[in-house]
């Protein structure tokens, strides 16, 4: 992983204005902001590590876990709250045994709350990798999410 932060940091200027841009480079290539990628950027832009995880903690785009082969995005805007989202994440969680901003132990799921995917007339609903579900219940989620093991496997 070294090698390929190495070269994002070579083409990039390491100015301290530059972080938030070089995080997101680093997230796009490699999936999330690993330990060793802050440590190579704070001896790069000659920064503690502590004020890295600052910035980055302060951003929702930045992740800390490999997302899994199936992301999950559930939406808790204001449609999909009063029409039961809430419940929906609890069953998620609780099926899947992780919280949000977490990725299952066998890599294949991983969960985010977004504050509103643009989809109210399909509320609740949630995207896995892009493809949307609508009027999801803590009944269905189960079985959409048992669907894409089936494809893991």
């Amino acid at each position: 992983m070294s090698q390929a932060i190495d070269k994002i940091l070579e083409h990039t200027s390491t100015e301290r204005d530059n972080l938030i841009p070089i995080l997101q480079e680093i997230q796009e290539k490699e999936g999330f902001l690993s330990e060793e990628a802050i440590t190579l950027v704070g001896k790069k832009i000659k920064l503690p590590t502590s004020k890295i995880y600052g910035v980055a903690t302060f951003y929702n785009q930045f992740r800390f876990e490999p997302q899994g082969k199936y992301h999950i995005q559930l939406c808790r805007g204001t449609a999909c709250h009063v029409l039961g989202s809430a419940t929906v994440l609890a069953e998620v969680e609780k099926f899947l045994k992780i919280k949000a901003g977490q990725t299952s132990k066998d890599g294949i799921f991983s969960l985010e709350i977004v504050a509103c995917i643009g989809a109210c007339g399909l509320a609740p609903v949630i995207s896995v990798n892009g493809n949307f579900h609508a009027k999801v219940t803590s009944e269905s989620i189960k079985e959409i999410i048992n669907s894409y093991r089936q494809k893991a496997e």
